[in-house]
């Protein structure tokens, strides 16, 4: 059976060296292998066909057949990796926690054990009739997250 470590021995020093980054690699059964890169700039389609070709010339379906799939992970999966997080500072997230609630903000920054979010809201302030626009900063540890995503608008 060709095995995920397999894989990444294939295209780990292709990958850094081009400055993209690895997100997951699964192998399934029947050897049904799906890879998936990303890169702060995106990934063309022309990228994964170059990793799909450099896998599949590297393994001999003759000896052992495959089916093998390589693309960017869309918008909306959850992030697997922290190259993920740090490329969408500035962006739109969604959050759910541990507890299942469901926080939206501008990913504002990203360390070691967490990340900021901001959050825009109307509150009422005293004294004032109308609602004012605030800012609200939230701290998440990431042993506080079931999982965050990239979303396209608040």
């Amino acid at each position: 059976m060709i095995t995920k470590e397999q894989i990444l021995k294939l295209i780990g020093d292709k990958l850094d060296e081009d400055d993209f980054f690895l997100v997951d690699v699964s192998v399934k059964p029947g050897n049904r292998i799906e890879v998936l890169i990303d890169s702060q700039n995106g990934v063309p389609i022309e990228y994964c066909v170059e990793i799909s070709r450099l896998i599949e010339h590297s393994l001999d379906r003759e000896v052992e057949d495959f089916s093998l799939e390589v693309s960017s992970p869309g918008i909306g999966q959850p992030f697997k990796v922290m190259e993920q997080y740090r490329k969408c500072i500035g962006r739109p997230v969604e959050i759910v926690t541990a507890d299942g609630r469901v926080q939206k903000g501008i990913l504002e920054e990203v360390t070691d054990g967490g990340f900021t979010v901001s959050e825009e809201k109307k509150v009422k302030v005293e004294g004032k009739k109308k609602k004012e626009l605030q800012v609200f900063k939230h701290q998440f540890g990431f042993d506080e997250v079931k999982r965050v995503k990239e979303i396209l608008a608040l």
